[in-house]
């Protein structure tokens, strides 16, 4: 039985310990800088050499707004728990129209078009959670949902022992209740509130690197409106592939724990 972990009188069952063996795969997924250079053949450094000066800072405001965009948008229209398959290639399929507009129009509507594709990436998530038996109309849920957005980066203020799932949900979770607590007083986003602006400005700092990296492949001139909707299509995968590990740790967390599902995860090899 030397697939088995135990803890007690508590076990993992074969299927739950294959469904953690996946989760770490997806969470150890390659960047989204990596997977564009290998399909696309863009490097990403000659992207960023052709952004426009000042234009991390405004990819930056963009973020943070697009977020704040996505969390009133999850809490008007996530409410509806019941378990279901998620739909992942419908939220590809518009987030790849999406990316071949803003192909076509240039880097400049990115600032039109990342709202949009941020809010159907979190409602992508949520349909993920839900699908993993997550009640998405629970407000933690909702902004765990948000915080899928801090898996794809990390932050400029990181350094090398400071990544890593674990690590990054840790530093979110300091966050989380008092954000938790002003959205239940308030019962709605409001965008100077302290408490979110925290928490939005953590998630913010590591969704923009990739956000960033996004940009710079598009303004490589590969294909135009081509190079944009794969693009999208990568970003769209990316975040789908970290919301299923996720939310699959979280799910096997109710069952066994968080300390023995952290303890296996950390020592099994993919």
């Amino acid at each position: 039985m030397g697939d088995v972990s135990f803890v007690g009188e508590l076990e993992f069952s074969e299927c739950d310990l294959n469904d953690l063996r996946e989760a770490k795969r997806r969470l150890e997924h390659p960047s989204l800088a990596a997977r564009v250079a290998a399909t696309l053949g863009s490097p990403i450094e000659a992207g960023l050499k052709r952004l426009p000066r000042g234009w991390n800072h405004r990819v930056g405001e963009a973020t943070e707004a697009a977020l704040f965009k996505g969390l009133e948008y999850a809490i008007r229209t996530m409410g509806e728990a019941e378990p279901r398959p998620s739909r992942n290639w419908l939220h590809k399929v518009v987030v790849v129209g999406s990316g071949a507009a803003a192909g076509a129009a240039g880097i400049y509507f990115l600032i039109v078009e990342l709202p949009f594709s941020t809010c159907v990436m979190l409602r992508s998530i949520a349909d993920i959670a839900r699908s993993e038996g997550h009640d998405v109309s629970q407000l933690e849920v909702q902004l765990g949902c948000l915080g899928v957005f801090a898996l794809g980066g990390k932050s400029p203020l990181d350094d090398s022992s400071e990544t890593g799932y674990w690590t990054t949900r840790a530093a979110l979770a300091k966050l989380v209740p008092e954000a938790v607590s002003h959205l239940t007083r308030q019962g709605a986003v409001h965008e100077g509130a302290p408490a979110l602006i925290r928490l939005i400005s953590a998630i913010g700092s590591r969704f923009s690197v990739v956000v960033t990296e996004e940009v710079a492949a598009k303004a490589v001139p590969v294909l135009g409106a081509v190079s944009g909707a794969g693009i999208n299509y990568l970003f769209m995968d990316h975040f789908q592939e970290m919301a299923r590990g996720h939310f699959a740790i979280l799910r096997l967390e109710k069952k066994y724990g968080t300390e023995m599902v952290e303890g296996t995860y950390r020592e099994m090899a993919v």
